[in-house]
């Protein structure tokens, strides 16, 4: 297993969080403890997810907790861009990642669906070889 810190989907959601951060620190007064502080937590989340799905033998529940995360994301990046919170470029940009997050996490998920279970403890025997 390798460390969360080192997965590419790590990485992108850790750049989500960072652009997250940087683009609600410009949102209005008003809106900063609603919308913007909702769109931290969530990165937050999606950063948590990667985290518990990299520790768990059963990866699937938290990649779909995860995907649904990144739709709530995209949602509330959408209400800052239609409200002008955001700009077009810097809503193309979350999307960029968002999406990038999403198809890794469907690859993760179908490749650890389809993975056997395999106790790291099993023994080889002679038939093994």
């Amino acid at each position: 297993m390798a460390l969360h810190t080192d997965l590419p989907i790590y990485k992108l959601t850790y750049q989500l969080m960072l652009l997250s951060v940087e683009l609600t620190r410009s949102m209005p007064r008003d809106f900063k403890p609603t919308i913007g502080r909702k769109i931290n937590e969530e990165c937050v989340n999606l950063t948590v997810l990667v985290f518990r799905a990299n520790c768990s033998q059963d990866k699937t529940p938290y990649l779909d907790r995860l995907l649904e995360r990144v739709q709530v994301t995209e949602l509330l990046f959408r209400l800052s861009k239609d409200m002008r919170f955001v700009s077009v470029p810097q809503y193309a940009k979350v999307i960029e990642l968002t999406d990038m997050i999403g198809r890794q996490a469907n690859g993760w998920r179908k490749q650890s669906a389809s993975a056997p279970a395999t106790s790291p403890s099993r023994r080889r025997g002679l038939s093994d070889f």
